[in-house]
């Protein structure tokens, strides 16, 4: 019981003094025993900004799916330009072995917690491309959250995407884990950057040693 008091003591001596690991130490436990996880989690569902990396026809149902008709900045996602305000990434089409450099550090540029969405028949596993010697599958460049099928999906199918990504916010606490765990579990399945971009200085056959 003494050290105890001892201990919040010192976080409170810590705290006066300006000790930063004291403060977020601090932060991500009220984090987890407040309901300011919730709180998190209900802002980011309503703030999703994807920029989009367009690499074939998928990019016309985007245009569409923002557009007057269908209206998608209705449920809080608004597409931006830059990747340093943006926190949702929409993979659209075939990614090949030049543009996964690309698409990797467009998605490390974005702060967190952000999130990915794959979309179209060619971004979920090759589409007709699946067997060319060219191609990354996008979830070996970056953690994909949601997959959306079809050749292309429509406007409406982007749109339950964005709902559905609602729902993973709400349900399992995405954006509040990763503001206190800083990490993602799924990250450890993507290809090295450094094999991506081909600095180091070598040539990596991406095909046999990440297959």
């Amino acid at each position: 019981m003494g050290s105890d008091n001892k201990e919040k003591k010192e976080e409170r001596l810590n705290l006066l003094y300006g000790d930063l690991d004291t403060v977020a130490k601090m932060a991500k436990e009220s984090l987890i025993k407040g309901k300011i996880a919730k709180m998190v989690d209900w802002a980011t569902s309503f703030s999703l900004w994807p920029v989009h990396l367009m690499t074939s026809c998928c990019g016309c149902e985007i245009g569409a799916a923002w557009g007057p008709r269908f209206d998608n900045e209705r449920f809080g996602s608004l597409p931006w330009v830059s990747p340093r305000q943006t926190n949702l990434i929409i993979v659209e089409g075939t990614i090949t072995k030049k543009m996964a450099c690309t698409l990797r550090i467009v998605w490390e540029q974005m702060p967190y917690p952000k999130f990915a969405i794959a979309m179209g028949s060619c971004a979920l596993d090759g589409g007709i491309f699946y067997n060319s010697y060219n191609i990354v599958r996008p979830w070996q460049v970056i953690p994909i959250d949601i997959y959306i099928p079809g050749c292309p999906p429509r406007p409406e199918a982007v749109a339950r995407s964005i709902i559905e990504l609602q729902k993973m916010l709400k349900n399992k606490s995405l954006a509040s884990k990763w503001i206190l765990e800083s990490k993602r579990e799924d990250k450890k399945y993507i290809i090295p950057k450094e094999d991506l971009c081909g600095w180091r200085g070598e040539r990596v056959d991406l095909t046999t040693r990440y297959d």
